[in-house]
């Protein structure tokens, strides 16, 4: 990692656009999949599960059997399991505040309304390349469950043994999952938006991944609905001169592991704090299990020292990071001034892995500055409205003179005919 001021304007710019400008090389990969996928459906499928998982699929081993499920559930350990059923209370007790209520407003013979429907299936991914995430299993499916979806579908990408790691079968099986297909990357989100024989289309697809899935669902939107880009992971931390070094090094860590092209910022007012982190960072990743993953992704991060909090909101709300983190005496205070982010951590006792698992919040967040305009995965993504409108003859006499003026003005002369024929 390395220390920019931000008085220098231009550097920080070109960093941080570098950072989120579409990967060209990846998305002509991704493009040519789902072209694949779309023509040739699980002929291609098995060719890319093999390609890059080293995983021969075939038409009866794509699916994952009832038996899989219950043997996975009966090999887990009892505390996961345990911690499993405390973090699935705590998503659905945060998530169940989202639902909407129907509404109609009805005033002299006119009435509208809104309806509000779960779509009708959801595709959701769960990584499974780097790391085991039974978490996003979670994440994933209880939003679902809580909106009505009727068909809830994962896909998650099998070993080179066609075997899913337990933990993930099993938590799918507690939140009540059993349509389950061994396969990821680009190919699994083109499989979900197009279908194939094994494994018909869904309308909707979320769900977080690496930089081809994330490119892959941006690619399929408008063949079905998606949540937001999701991957690969980020983490901005604003922390002042109070904030502990140890700390701050852990936390970006954390985020480092996961993927060789995952960003890690530091936003600070103290330079002393900048220089003790990554002297700590350069310490604590020696005893990572996933150390070179995370040097890769240090390589792309960097600290940013800052005269005030205040241009440290600033920066933090121009780059819309996915998770932020605030770590300092007067965190409320610099909250207040964030409008962009997926997820806000606030205080040194509240790292981003709360998030990640237990707290109840959701860890599908938008990632590449898309929290400019989404935001994390919720029940509502799962949900779309219907508008009604209902109007009796005298309601709609008392409305078309302003109907006839709207008409005539925008010269569509049938609209204004459509209503004139009925008075």
């Amino acid at each position: 990692m390395k220390i920019i001021r931000a008085t220098d304007k231009k550097q920080l710019a070109l960093y941080f656009k570098r950072l989120i400008s579409a990967n060209s090389r990846v998305e002509a990969v991704v493009k040519s999949i789902i072209h694949d996928v779309a023509k040739n459906g699980d002929k291609a499928l098995f060719k890319y599960n093999y390609r890059f998982d080293g995983f021969k699929s075939d038409k009866n081993n794509l699916k994952v059997t009832k038996a899989e499920l219950q043997t996975a559930t009966k090999c887990v350990e009892k505390e996961v399991i345990d911690a499993i059923l405390i973090a699935k209370a705590n998503i659905c007790k945060f998530h169940s505040k989202q639902l909407k209520q129907k509404y109609e407003i009805s005033v002299n013979g006119a009435l509208t309304g809104i309806r509000y429907l779960p779509v009708s299936s959801a595709g959701l991914y769960v990584p499974g390349g780097k790391a085991v995430y039974p978490s996003t299993v979670l994440m994933n499916v209880l939003p679902a469950k809580i909106a009505g979806v009727k068909r809830i579908v994962i896909c998650t990408p099998a070993g080179k043994d066609g075997t899913i790691n337990p933990v993930v079968l099993a938590a799918a099986k507690i939140c009540g999952v059993e349509e389950i297909y061994k396969t990821g990357g680009a190919q699994a989100v083109a499989a979900m938006a197009y279908g194939t024989k094994l494994i018909p289309k869904v309308d909707k697809i979320t769900g977080p991944g690496n930089i081809f899935v994330a490119t892959a669902k941006k690619l399929v939107f408008g063949q079905v609905g998606i949540d937001n880009i999701s991957g690969p992971s980020e983490v901005l931390i604003i922390a002042d001169k109070y904030a502990d070094p140890e700390v701050t090094a852990a936390d970006i860590l954390s985020q480092a592991e996961h993927d060789e092209d995952a960003t890690c910022i530091l936003v600070t007012d103290s330079k002393k704090l900048a220089a003790d982190t990554l002297a700590a960072i350069s310490r604590q990743v020696k005893s990572l299990p996933k150390r070179e993953i995370a040097d890769a992704a240090l390589k792309r991060g960097c600290a940013v020292l800052v005269e005030n909090m205040n241009e440290a909101a600033q920066i933090s709300n121009t780059f819309a990071p996915e998770h932020l983190q605030i770590i300092s005496r007067h965190d409320r205070q610099i909250f207040n001034l964030i409008n962009n982010a997926g997820a806000v951590f606030l205080g040194k006792y509240s790292p981003v892995a709360l998030g990640d698992y237990i707290a109840g919040t959701n860890h599908v967040l938008p990632t590449s500055g898309t929290a400019r305009f989404s935001s994390g995965l919720g029940v509502e993504d799962f949900i779309k409205r219907i508008s009604y409108v209902k109007y009796s003859k005298s309601a709609l006499k008392d409305i078309y003179p302003s109907l006839r003026s709207l008409a005539g003005a925008e010269k569509l002369e049938a609209h204004n005919k459509s209503v004139s024929i009925r008075l």
